[in-house]
Parts: C-alpha cells; sequence; structure tokens
C-alpha cells in the first residue's frame, strides 16, 4: 500500500477501482480526455447523476473501470466536497483518500494538506499513460464549489436541477413592461418583446410533448431579473450571487413558495430565440423545459455594462398547495413503505403529530439558514416529536437537501448506510414526512419516524 503526496503517482492493475473517502463528504468524479475537457453534461459523475460508462457512485464509493470509460476517456478526476451543502472543508476533518483493487486489496492511500476556505477539492485523479493506467494525487481546492470545477472542466453551467443555493439582490431599473404579468423588465430595452417571444416558443415546446402551458408569474420574473442583475454586474455564471444569495432564497424572497423548482442560468444568446434553443439542447436542460409538473415561470435578461454580454436567468416553478405536499408527503411514505416491503418488514402508517414535527424542521431549516438534526435552539428529533403531540416512545429522523422529488431523496436515503437503517428499522411503526422549499440548496426533506 503507498501513502501518496501531493503529484505522487502509481501505476495501477487491470481491473475495477473502488475509491471512498470515509467522513461526512460526497464524491463526484469528472471523465474527460487529453484536453481535461468533458465531452456533455454525461461525463459528469455525482449524486444526481450516478454513473457514467465505466464510473458508478453507490453511497460513499466511487468505481472506476478504466476498460468500460467512454470511447476517448483518458482520465478521470476525483472530486470531494462536504455533505452539508455551502460548508467549508476546513470546518470538518481532513479528506483521506483511500484507493482498493480487485479482490479489496489497499492499493494507496492520501490525505491532502489540510483545506480552509474551499468548499471542493480536486482529490485525485486516474489517467492512462500509454497502455498503463496510473493514479495521482492532487489535492486542488475550489472556493467557489462545484461551478468552479464545472467552468474549468467544460460542464454545461446552465443550472436546470442542482441541489443548489440562493438567488440574488434586485438591482434592476424599470425600462420597460412585461405584458404577461405587467411588472417591471430588466434594465434592457426590448426585453419585455423578448419575454413574450420567450413564452411563445417555450409554450410551443411543450406542446409538441403534451405538456401543459405555463404562465409567467410577476415573482418569479423579479427573482430571475434580480439573480440575472447580479450574475451581469460581477461577470460570472452561478447559481450562487456575490451577496450569497442562491436563486432559490431569491424565489422565496420575493413571496413565492414552490413545491418544485428548476432554473436556467445561460450567458451569451443575443435573443429569446438562441435562449431557448440553447435550453433545448441538452438532455438535462430540455426536460425541465418541458416537465409537466411545472405550472408558471419568470425570466429576465439583463446585460453585462462592460462587455454586453447578456445573462438570462429563467425559473420554472411547481407553487406549493396543501393538495400538493399532501400528495409529496404520501409518495414518499408509499416509497418508503416500497422499501420496506422489499425487505419483508410492514408498512410504516402515516403519524399526524410526526408530520407536523417533520413539516416544521423543513420549514424552520429553509428559515433560519441550517442543515442538522438540532435546531439552533438545541432542540432534536424527539424534542420536536414530543412538542407536536407525539406519544412515541422511539424516535428517528432522516433528513435531506436538495432532491428535486420524492424518488430522489428516497433513493439518496437507500443508498446511505444510516439512513437505510432507520427506513428498514423492523421496530419504526408510523412516519411522518416533512417538505420546504427554500434555502441554499433549494428543497429540504424530514422523516420523522416512531415506535
Amino acid at each position: 500500500m503507498d501513502e501518496l503526496v501531493p503529484g505522487g503517482n502509481l501505476p495501477l492493475p487491470g481491473g475495477v477501482l473502488t475509491l471512498g473517502v470515509p467522513g461526512p463528504f460526497d464524491l463526484s468524479a469528472l471523465v474527460t480526455d487529453d484536453s481535461g475537457k468533458v465531452r456533455g453534461d454525461g461525463d459528469f459523475v455525482f449524486y444526481n447523476q450516478p454513473a457514467a460508462p465505466g464510473a458508478r457512485l453507490s453511497g460513499q464509493n466511487l468505481t472506476v473501470d478504466p476498460a468500460a470509460l467512454r470511447a476517448g476517456a483518458s482520465r478521470v478526476t476525483v472530486v470531494v466536497s462536504p455533505a452539508e451543502p455551502g460548508a467549508e472543508l476546513g470546518r470538518l476533518p481532513a479528506p483521506t483518500l483511500r484507493v482498493t483493487g480487485p479482490g479489496g486489496r489497499l492499493l494507496a492511500r492520501f490525505t491532502p494538506a489540510r483545506p480552509q476556505r474551499e468548499t471542493v477539492l480536486l482529490l485525485a485523479e486516474i489517467y492512462r499513460r500509454g497502455t498503463t493506467w496510473k493514479l495521482r494525487a492532487l489535492g486542488q481546492g475550489y472556493a467557489d464549489g462545484l461551478a468552479g470545477i464545472a467552468r474549468d472542466f467544460g460542464v454545461e453551467v446552465t443550472q436546470d436541477t442542482a441541489p443548489s443555493p440562493t438567488p440574488a439582490p434586485r438591482r434592476s431599473t424599470r425600462t420597460a413592461t412585461d405584458p404577461g404579468t405587467g411588472g417591471p423588465m430588466a434594465s434592457d430595452p426590448g426585453a419585455g418583446t423578448e419575454t413574450g417571444r420567450f413564452l411563445a416558443l417555450v409554450n410551443s415546446a411543450r406542446a409538441a410533448v403534451g405538456s401543459p402551458a405555463v404562465v409567467l408569474d410577476a415573482r418569479l420574473t423579479a427573482a430571475a431579473r434580480a439573480h440575472a442583475a447580479d450574475m451581469a454586474a460581477h461577470g460570472r455564471l452561478g447559481a450562487e450571487g456575490a451577496d450569497g444569495l442562491s436563486v432559490h432564497q431569491r424565489v422565496t424572497a420575493a413571496g413565492y413558495a414552490y413545491l418544485a423548482v428548476g432554473e436556467h442560468l445561460v450567458s451569451g444568446p443575443r435573443d429569446a430565440a438562441e435562449f431557448v434553443e440553447y435550453c433545448l439542447s441538452g438532455e438535462r436542460t430540455r426536460r425541465t423545459v418541458r416537465d409537466p409538473a411545472f405550472t408558471e415561470a419568470g425570466v429576465a435578461r439583463v446585460p453585462d455594462r462592460r462587455s454586453g454580454t447578456l445573462y438570462w436567468t429563467a425559473l420554472w416553478a411547481t407553487p406549493l398547495t396543501p393538495a400538493g405536499l399532501a400528495r409529496t408527503a404520501a409518495e414518499v411514505l408509499a416509497l418508503t413503505n416500497a422499501e420496506r416491503a422489499a425487505a419483508g418488514l410492514p408498512p410504516l402508517a402515516e403519524d399526524p403529530p410526526l408530520t407536523r414535527a417533520a413539516q416544521a424542521h423543513s420549514a424552520d431549516m429553509v428559515a433560519r439558514a441550517f442543515y442538522s438534526h438540532t435546531a439552533p435552539d438545541g432542540s432534536e428529533p424527539w424534542d420536536r416529536a414530543a412538542a407536536a403531540g407525539s406519544a412515541r416512545r422511539t424516535i428517528g429522523e432522516n433528513i435531506a437537501c436538495g432532491q428535486r422529488s420524492p424518488a430522489e431523496v428516497v433513493r439518496g436515503w437507500m443508498d446511505s448506510p444510516g439512513h437505510r437503517a432507520n427506513i428498514l428499522k423492523p421496530a419504526f411503526t408510523h412516519l411522518g414526512v416533512g417538505f420546504a422549499g427554500g434555502g441554499a440548496a433549494g428543497t429540504y426533506w424530514t422523516q420523522l419516524f416512531g415506535a
């Protein structure tokens, strides 16, 4: 077994490799050719897209089979980030990469210099030299998260799904009126006309696949305008503005409560036709435009006054309603019970007091900008359950953030040993589910188990 230092490398045996980083971390990977650029979004392996040819995420482990990588691939870069969105790596234990080969033999270990304010670290790369594959230790940090890495590796920075952070300040001047909402448009002559074109093009694309038309919402438009203005003012794309606000925080700050949300952040298109064409050009971005769940939208474009480049933000949303929230909770319960049934366990019953406590905790995480089982006032899951009127003697809790659907969040919990143990605990008999949209990550989920 080799203990690597930054820049150190070693030849790798043939077969499948397993890379893991124990602790409160997430792994992701980028598959590239010799240019160091991805071929497309499918080359980015992360929690929302856990597999690509030759690479797969499963819980905290990444498996790589160099022989099965896509044609032309010559490098896999391994990335580590905090499991808690937005956290600085310096607040956590130093990440240690363990690399094992066929048969579980430990090949190498690498602990980089302790990060400080970085939120993402390029940990190592698997690369080809001639006919041999090697491992090189890196340890390069980024303070601007996965967005910075995406820019450097050529991943589209059109952000339509992503556990992603908060919108920005409102800075536009009111020079036009949006005919769809009656609200002010961005500081761009002709923006009102472009908004109408955007809506017509989008609804034409949705009609082609049987999705209902979306309507413009003034609050979503205001949030889009604020975020586009921040990006234009600082000359960079990002789901988080220079003021630390995420797109999702801008949406909730505008007074819009959502059950589901999506976004496109793009620079460069000169008009609505080019922007919509770009949004329809990739599988993931196209899926957002066509998603039948979305019923309302907002769009804005703001020019960078130095370069003239137009910065666009489009927001898509399903408004929060009591019925929609109940359907979402019921779907999480049904998916959870399907996992229990597959393990031969009885189903959990919905429990109103646990549901109230779970919903309050999700809403609290958004309102007070934290992500933890322990609230800022020190309350724990069992405290919250009792305060909601629950008489259950045994309490367990799963939380998650950033996932965009019940299926995605339950799948994520099942991929995590600790969360999976709660879902499959034979003693649990009841469940409450909570969901809230907003905050840095966009969505916050809570499962509160009781027995």
